[in-house]
Parts: structure tokens; sequence; C-alpha cells
């Protein structure tokens, strides 16, 4: 691929990269950024680089990746020396106890992705323009100085190192090793020995002067109720001329620096990140939406992965599978869904996927019997967009998915199985075995034991889908099997889980019909709807209506589907409070993002050609795609009352995964 000289790299502000005027305010600078490499390692803050969450950081390495995230370096605390002027100006803002935030931001002028972060700051007769570019596939950043005006100027570089794991926090110690490498051109440091080496690259001069930084706040953290104060590390100081029309460059990089020129990694990196958006003609929120979907895929890793989201969540398999169709189908990416698909199935044992991916060949999560369902339905949409005779359907998932089904068909009742009635049972002692599995302590918030409605959509469509592949690949015996599997689960739900009192499903049964260990959950919940979105087959034509119009008065809101109706006395409006009260949010009321997608499938078939439905749902996901935590990025959930204000984890697989699939995919945008 031919990339254009960093020199010749010029910001658009337009097309699907956002672009904030901060014209030296706070307010618009307290936004946040998301940058990654594609093998896990990011760089997030505020437009201000005024961290807000422990999370934050310059570099934020995976090791190994793509799990393992360390902040190796927060801050790149800069000042300008302008030896005409006989001044000097700061351009870092931090918050500390008791005091407003340092004033940094009074000279920052504006700031975009387009594609890598830039910011451009005025400093009297002069403008600085700095960018940060993470190194695609390696734990390293360049960041980069162009200056412009009448004179020359002193740039200064203070690193702060924390050199922790992303979730904790560092307070003053005395173990940080302060012995230095210098050799020409680059800095070497270990300070933690149990970490690797970092080393920095450089064209200016190195003076070293350890130090401690005392007492840094984060106020997300502080809000969310957790530590919130932290003392960072710093090494020295790095010194660079500043030359009227040049940039310069300063590399960090954890093991070994990088063996192209910094400006030839950054034009590599521009060229990745320009290749994600789709195409000039597209909709400009399409185009957005599939920028944003590449920063989960971790394609330049040695095991290609999907992440679950920014900053705190890992690989997650369950929000992995339910985030391939938009992350990589929607776009059209068949080649790294197969590269994804082969390390995730790679994971699969007696049938099944765990609940993370496992770190070590030694390390063990639960099977989650719905994550290994939602493969079926990933297969179905391959299948629909490529046909069935694609490797990756054919060779790859085809043989996954019948080990699934030879699983649940089996007679080990641990985790799944089949009811006398042949519908699915999940269950463990001690385990919650849906998607809806926060809880607090040793107390699960929402079990969901036995027979949850959603889990018996992704069976009778999943082995109407394992029949037809099975008929298409010679193997009859096998899909007379899968069909028959399909038809008794189809009847068996009909006769079972239609609520007469709500007029509406029942969210989970048990497996006994009757007798003492009966019972019935007829929660309103969204369950249903991913019922109704995957397997239509399973309702009459009004029931599916009584579906839709009981979600659309009761759960639908415009950043997302509530987890319980409203008027259901467990409700719970907002997403906030302390780590527990949260944890009891999560699924009692707070609107989840990506359930949007499953609204629009469910709706779009009942109304297939209403043109007022089609644009009702168009400009629906629109809304939930605009004005997030992250510029151009989707939250996790929102609160189930108004004004419905993005929470949870800032950047999520599944929100923007599910979005981009329903405008692509679903409504054809």
């Amino acid at each position: 691929m031919k990339v254009r000289p960093a020199s010749d790299y010029r910001p658009s502000y337009d097309g699907p990269w956002p672009c904030v005027e901060t014209l030296g305010q706070l307010a618009p600078a307290e936004r946040e950024w998301l940058h990654t490499n594609g093998a896990g390692a990011y760089a997030m803050s505020t437009i201000a680089l005024m961290h807000t969450r422990r999370h934050h950081g310059v570099l934020v390495a995976a090791l190994p990746p793509p799990l393992g995230r360390h902040v190796i370096m927060s801050h790149a605390e800069t000042t300008v020396w302008v030896e005409s002027e006989r001044k000097t100006y700061r351009i870092a803002t931090h918050q500390f106890p008791n005091v407003a935030p340092t004033p940094g931001y009074r000279q920052l002028e504006r700031f975009a992705i387009d594609p890598i972060p830039r910011w451009v700051f005025r400093l009297g007769q002069h403008t600085l323009e700095r960018t940060l570019c993470l190194v695609r596939g390696q734990n390293a950043a360049v960041l980069s100085y162009r200056w412009d005006g009448p004179t020359q100027a002193l740039l200064q570089v203070r690193p702060l190192m924390p050199m922790r794991p992303v979730d904790k926090l560092v307070q003053e110690h005395g173990g940080m090793m302060q012995v230095l490498s210098l050799k020409p051109g680059a800095v070497e440091m270990r300070p933690v020995p149990h970490l690797p080496p970092v080393v920095f690259g450089h064209t200016g001069m190195f003076m070293g002067s350890p130090d401690w930084w005392r007492r840094f706040e984060y106020l997300a953290d502080r809000s969310d109720g957790i530590p919130f104060q932290e003392d960072i590390w710093t090494p020295g100081v790095f010194e660079m001329a500043l030359e009227p029309g040049k940039t310069v460059h300063l590399t960090i990089s954890v093991g070994s620096l990088p063996a192209a020129p910094p400006a030839e990694l950054v034009a590599a990196a521009c060229a990745v990140l320009r290749a994600q958006d789709p195409d000039e003609d597209c909709p400009e929120i399409v185009r957005a939406l599939s920028v944003a979907a590449d920063q989960f895929c971790l394609d330049e890793s040695e095991r290609p992965t999907v992440i679950a989201g920014y900053p705190w969540h890992s690989v997650l398999v369950r929000d992995w599978v339910l985030a391939m169709p938009g992350l990589h189908l929607a776009r059209r990416r068949l080649e790294a869904c197969e590269r994804a698909l082969r390390t995730l199935l790679s994971v699969q044992r007696a049938g099944l996927l765990p609940e993370h991916l496992p770190s070590s060949r030694r390390e063990r999560s639960k099977p989650l019997p719905d994550a290994t369902l939602w493969l079926f339905e990933l297969a179905r949409e391959i299948e629909r967009l490529f046909g069935a005779d694609v490797p990756v359907l054919k060779t790859l998932l085809y043989p996954a998915l019948v080990r699934a089904f030879l699983r649940v068909q089996g007679r080990i009742r641990r985790y799944v199985w089949l009811s006398a009635e042949g519908l699915v049972v999940t269950g463990a002692p001690g385990l919650a075995l849906t998607w809806m599995d926060s809880r607090v302590g040793q107390n699960w918030v929402t079990p969901r034991p036995e027979l949850a409605v959603e889990h018996q959509a992704l069976w009778s469509r999943g082995t109407e889908t394992l029949a037809r592949l099975a008929r298409a690949y010679g193997h009859t015996r096998l899909a007379e099997r899968a069909a028959e599997c399909s038809t008794r689960a189809r009847t068996a739900f009909r006769e079972r889980f239609w609520c007469a009192e709500t007029e509406y499903p029942y969210d989970c049964l048990s497996e006994a019909r009757e007798g003492e260990r009966a019972w019935a959950d007829a929660s309103i919940r969204p369950n249903a709807l991913v019922a109704l979105a995957v397997d239509p087959e399973l309702f009459e034509d009004w029931q599916a209506q009584a579906i839709i119009e009981r979600v659309r008065s009761e759960l639908l809101t415009p950043r997302g589907v509530r987890s319980l109706s409203p008027n259901d006395p467990r409700y719970t409006a907002h997403f906030e409070g302390s780590p527990a009260e949260r944890e009891v949010a999560y699924h009692q009321g707070t609107a989840w993002t990506h359930l949007l997608g499953f609204y629009v499938r469910a709706a779009l078939r009942l109304a297939p050609d209403d043109m007022d439905v089609y644009y009702d749902l168009r400009s629906l996901i629109e809304i939930a795609a605009d004005e997030g935590i992250i510029l151009g990025q989707v939250a996790q959930l929102a609160d189930g009352d108004a004004p419905h204000r993005p929470r949870g984890c800032p950047a999520q697989a599944t929100a923007v995964a599910e979005l981009l699939r329903a405008l692509v995919l679903d409504l054809d945008v």
C-alpha cells in the first residue's frame, strides 16, 4: 500500500472524522476520545488531556496482546519556551485537590481525530500542532510536534509513567528502578522489574530528573465511588528544538523501538485508519460507525480477536460472537471474520464456548451456552450474505455448529441440555448463564435459570439453520435430526411461553411444567424482543404485534431498550451510585444500546413495506449513535429515565455493531 509521507498529512475535518472547536474553553474539551492500534493497546483521555479515569493514558499497552493492559505513559507533560517572547507556555491540564484545573486548555483551539488525534494550540504568534499515533500492532506511540510561526522555540516533554495495570492506582513508593541506559537518539529504562523495558526515541536531549508528581484526581472515578487519587513517577525531561514549519517526534515503545522512522510509522497507521472509511458516497452515520467498529477488531494481534469495549472490558466471548455480524459482515470483512473465528473456535471445549478468552492453556472459565448458540445466528447471516459454500462457513464454522448441536443434544445435564419436550435448559450450581449476569457479592441480581425465552429462539432458529446447511453439504441424517429439533422446540415454545395475563411472553420458566418445582417469571423484559427478532416463527402475527407494542410503550428509549419495565417495582431509573448500586441497575431498568438492533429487525418484519416505519427506525438508530461519551463511539448503556444519559462502558463493541448492522444489513442504508 502506498502511503503519503507524514509531513504531507493534513486533517480534512470532514467525513467520519470528529472535530471539536474548543477556542480555549474547558467545557467542550471535557469530551473523551479514543485511539487504538489494532492489537489491544490504546490511548484515551479528554480533549484537554485532563484524565478523568484511571484508564486514561497516552500509551496503555497490551502485555501480552490483546490482554494485560498496563498504563505505561499517562501524560506527556508539555511546555514550550519561546525565546522571542521570553515566555513559557504550559499546555497541560490536570485536576489536583481543591483547586481549579491547571489552565493548559486555554491555549487549545481545536481537536480532531482525522484519523489520529490532533491538537492545535495557539501560543502567542505561533501555532503548535501535536499528534498522537499508536504504531499498528505494537505497544508503541509516536508524539509529533509541528511548529508554525516567525521564530524558533524549545519544546520540553516530561513523561509521567505510572507503570501499572489499567484498573489499579499507584501511590508514591520507593520501588521504581531509576537506572537509565543512554544511547544516541534513545533512552532505555526499566522502572518496574516485572514489566518489559521502555525505550524512548528522540532527536534532542534527555535530562534525567526522577521524581513523583502527586495527587492527580480522576473526576469520573470519584463520581463512580471508587478511589480517584494517584501519584505518578517521572524519569526526567526531553528537550527538542522547534523550527518553523518543521516537525519533531518523540517515540515511546515497550520492549524495543520500532524499526521504521517515526514519520513512516505515522503514515502507515494513518493509511490503515483511512481505509476503514467505506466510501464518500455512504451516509455519514455509516461511515462514522464503520470507523468506530474497527477499534474493536484486533486484527493486528497474533490471535485476532474482538474486544468487548474500552477502556475496561476485555475479550468477552458472548459480546464477541454477538458483535461479529456488525463489525465484520456489515463491513464486508469476511477474511477478518475468518481470522477472528479461528481464534474463537480454538477455545471451544466439549462443544461450548467459554466466557472469556483464556490468557493461558491452564486457565478455564465457565462455558456459556448462549454464546455458543449465537454462533448459529452468525452462520445464518454469513450464509445469507455470502452463500453456503464460502470456506469460513463450510470448513470452519459448520463443524463448530455440529459440535455444539451434539453437546446440547447429549446426556450431560450441566450448563445446557434439552428438556423432555425439546426446549433448551441452562443451569449450573452458583452460576447465571444468560446475558443478564450481574451480581453483588455472591448474589445474582437476575439469575434467570432453566428456560430463558431468548435461548429457545436461538435453538429453534439455529437448528433450522443447521438443517439447511447439513442438507447443502450432503449430511442428510444430521439435517433430519436438526430439523426435528427445530420443529419440537417451536411446538413446545408455543405451548408454554405465552403469558395470557400480561399479553407478553414469559421471560423464563422452570423445566418442570407442574408441581412444587414449577414456576414462571412474567417480568416485562427485552428478552422476548430478542426472541422475536431471532425467530419470528415462534409467534403468531398478533403475538408479534403485541410484543412490539409493549416494547414501544414500556421499554423503548431514544438510546436503547430498557432491561425492565418502569411499571415493575424493581425498576431502577438511573445507572449511578456505588459499584454495588450500579451492578443492581444493569438489568433492572437500564437501557442497553445494542438491543435497538433487535428492535429494528423485529419491527421491520411486521411492516416491511411501511416507509414511515422505515424512516422512524433509521432516525432512532441515528439518534442513538450521536453524542456519546467518547467522540465517534457508542456507549454500552443509557439511563432508563430521561434524559437517558449515556452510561456504562464508554465504547462498546455490541452497541456499535448492532447499530451498524441495523443500518447496513437491515435498513439497507
